[in-house]
């Protein structure tokens, strides 16, 4: 890359730097009634279906899916994939009817190097707590957890040792994921939130929603 995309990713970083300021870190303030997920599916690379499930808790029955197209003007940059999405979950956000008290991204919260994975820089955005549920690691340093649904390890900072989320078992034998808060929420809270959230699925039900329905989406909607 060079040029004008070098100036974007300079600027974009420095501003990522900024907000992670602004991410306020610990245990969730109510409990929560209703619950928001997103998910993103790209049947071109400048354009996204954004889906927002609203679900009930803790019963978890499906409230409201709303979905939209919009075009993307942000090229993939590994670490800045915030600046790529956010905009799309912001205007999807606004369709719903529904307001969640908890709110759940298939991506990084603060375990990301500068502090500002896709749930964190949402939590600001949209002034709603948050978790972060990765299929994979990103940034810090864990070790492995046992095979058994609920055991999960700390993430640590590599910089300074500070706990900044969890490999979590979600079921016997499966992969784990990779929580973190995004914001107003603690690690803990994340812990649970997943694992009570988790319908005999690997990830939590809001999330598994919205990606069944943006791969639905994806093969009936027409994009011309």
């Amino acid at each position: 890359m060079g040029g004008e995309c070098d100036i974007l990713i300079s600027e974009l970083i420095d501003l990522q730097k900024r907000m992670a300021n602004e991410v306020v870190i610990g245990p969730l303030s109510i409990k929560p009634k209703i619950l928001g997920g997103f998910d993103l599916s790209y049947p071109r690379k400048d354009l996204a279906i954004a889906v927002c499930i609203v679900m009930s808790y803790p019963d978890l029955e499906l409230l409201e899916m709303k979905w939209i197209k919009y075009e993307i003007n942000v090229p993939y940059i590994p670490g800045l994939l915030s600046f790529r999405e956010g905009p799309a979950i912001e205007e999807v956000y606004k369709q719903i009817k529904r307001e969640p008290d908890l709110l759940f991204f298939d991506g990084q919260g603060i375990a990301h190097p500068r502090g500002l994975g896709l749930a964190s820089y949402m939590a600001i955005k949209l002034g709603k707590p948050s978790i972060g549920v990765a299929k994979s690691h990103l940034f810090g340093s864990y070790e492995m957890p046992e095979g058994k649904a609920g055991k999960f390890k700390y993430i640590y900072n590599d910089d300074d040792d500070k706990v900044i989320g969890a490999v979590l078992r979600t079921k016997d034998g499966i992969k784990p994921l990779f929580v973190s808060p995004g914001g107003s929420v603690d690690v803990w809270d994340c812990i649970k939130y997943t694992l009570k959230t988790c319908r005999g699925y690997r990830l939590p039900e809001p999330i598994r929603l919205a990606d069944m329905y943006t791969k639905k989406l994806r093969k009936e909607v027409k994009y011309e």
